[in-house]
């Protein structure tokens, strides 16, 4: 799997912090199953915020308070940097089917054949993902190979991984294992290569602003 886009410095930090909800690292770790190059930055991340916790000198709290001292709060961070640090390489994928790494199998049940499509019109599918997230939307979404997607801007920042096929947009070429991350300064209009549907796990914290007053008329529709 040759991944050339990668998760930004800002995005893993917030990961590597724990300031990422459900949604956004649903996609990072995903991203991070697969990508040896991001999980090697992360654990330097991780070290570096080690040493400097290490070099930080405060005195012991005093009176009754030991569950919320100095020592006990540090002792939970390492802990926590630990467990967040330990993400297993996806499996190689089997046959035709994608092999589905975690965190995103536990999600989907299974993999890519377990998961039920709805259709979103023009022969494109997705698949919502439930999360604890109010307010934060993930899905799979299926492209049909060589078709585009509506041309669309967006409401905040949207995520998007690739697992399956390819596509092209104005920032490159996106393919398996791939990460792109946009906002509202993206203009966009992402299309599928031929050859093979397009499968990715997208994430968004507000509706696509479509360009197309069609789509705009029956986005309540699709929900996206």
């Amino acid at each position: 799997m040759n991944i050339t886009h990668h998760i930004s410095d800002e995005l893993l930090f917030d990961y590597a912090n724990g300031a990422l909800e459900e949604g956004w690292s649903i996609a990072v770790a995903t991203h991070l199953a697969l990508c040896p190059a991001c999980r090697k930055r992360l654990s330097a991340m991780e070290a570096a915020g080690g040493m400097m916790l290490e070099a930080i000198e405060i005195e012991p709290a005093s009176g009754p308070t030991e569950d919320f001292s100095w020592e006990a709060m540090r002792a939970r961070l390492d802990s926590a940097a630990s467990a967040s640090s330990v993400i297993a390489p996806a499996k190689r994928p089997s046959g035709k089917n994608v092999s589905l790494p975690e965190p995103l199998r536990s999600y989907i049940g299974g993999d890519v054949d377990a998961v039920k499509w709805k259709p979103l019109g023009l022969g494109a599918y997705h698949y919502p993902i439930k999360t604890s997230d109010q307010d934060i939307s993930v899905r799979l979404l299926r492209i049909p190979a060589g078709k585009p997607v509506p041309e669309h801007t967006h409401g905040g920042r949207e995520l998007t991984l690739v697992l399956k096929g390819s596509f092209s947009d104005i920032s490159g070429r996106f393919g398996p294992g791939d990460f792109e991350e946009t906002d509202e300064t993206v203009d966009h209009q992402p299309i599928a290569d031929p050859g093979e549907d397009c499968i990715c796990l997208a994430v968004t914290d507000a509706p696509l602003k479509f360009k197309s007053r069609i789509v705009r008329m029956i986005q309540p529709l699709l929900g996206i």
